[in-house]
C-alpha cells in the first residue's frame, strides 16, 4: 500500500490506515527523534505522541503545501525539540550519571548511521560547506535559528537566507537524483 492509498483512510479515521501509517513511518521517524532525544524511553514516547499528533491533525495537513513526509517529519522533529526543552525533561537529565554520556561522545557514528537511515546524508555532504553546517545544526542537532546564529556567529537573517537558499538547493539535489 501507498501513501496515496493511505491518506484518504487518515482523513476517514479509519482504523486500519493508523496500523499501516506507523508501519510505513515509524522507523525512519524514530530515526529523526532519536537523533535528537538520545534516551531510547524518552524518544519512543515522543514517537507515540507523534502519531496521535499526525492521527488527530491530518486536517491542517495540505498537499499545496508540501509533501506528506515533509509534512509528518516536521511535526517529529518539533514534537523532540519540545520535549528538549520542556522542564520536566530538563530535570530528569540533571539526576542522570556521566556514565550516561560517555557513548555520546565516544559513538559519531551513531550519529551518522541514523543520517544515512533516513537516505538524506549522501545529498548534504553535495552542498557547500556552509549549508552543511547550517542543515547539520537546524534539522539534525534541533538549534533554532537563533541558535544557529550565534552558534555560527552570523546575523539572524543570515541564518534565514541561507536555510532558505540551502533547503532549496537541497530539493534540487533530490529531484535531479
Amino acid at each position: 500500500m501507498t501513501q496515496e492509498d493511505i491518506l484518504p483512510l487518515i482523513y476517514k479515521k479509519d482504523d486500519r490506515a493508523f496500523t499501516l501509517l506507523y508501519d510505513m513511518y515509524s522507523k525512519s521517524l524514530f530515526g529523526v527523534i532519536s537523533n535528537l532525544i538520545k534516551d531510547r524511553e524518552e524518544a519512543e514516547d515522543v514517537l507515540q505522541d507523534v502519531f496521535v499528533k499526525i492521527w488527530k491533525n491530518i486536517d491542517t495537513y495540505s498537499e499545496d503545501k508540501g509533501r506528506f513526509y515533509t509534512w509528518i517529519v516536521n511535526i517529529a522533529r518539533n514534537s523532540s525539540i519540545d520535549k528538549l526543552r520542556s522542564k520536566g525533561f530538563n530535570n530528569s537529565q540533571k539526576n542522570l550519571s556521566a556514565d550516561n554520556f560517555v557513548h555520546l561522545l565516544d559513538d559519531n557514528t551513531r550519529l551518522n548511521n541514523k543520517i544515512d537511515s533516513i537516505g538524506i546524508q549522501e545529498f548534504v555532504k553535495k552542498l557547500k560547506p556552509k549549508c552543511i553546517k547550517i542543515i547539520d545544526l537546524l534539522f539534525f542537532k534541533g538549534y533554532t535559528q537563533q541558535e544557529a546564529s550565534d552558534e555560527l556567529e552570523i546575523p539572524l537573517g543570515t541564518v534565514k537566507t541561507q536555510n532558505r537558499n540551502c533547503i532549496s538547493e537541497l530539493r534540487n539535489l533530490l529531484q535531479v537524483s
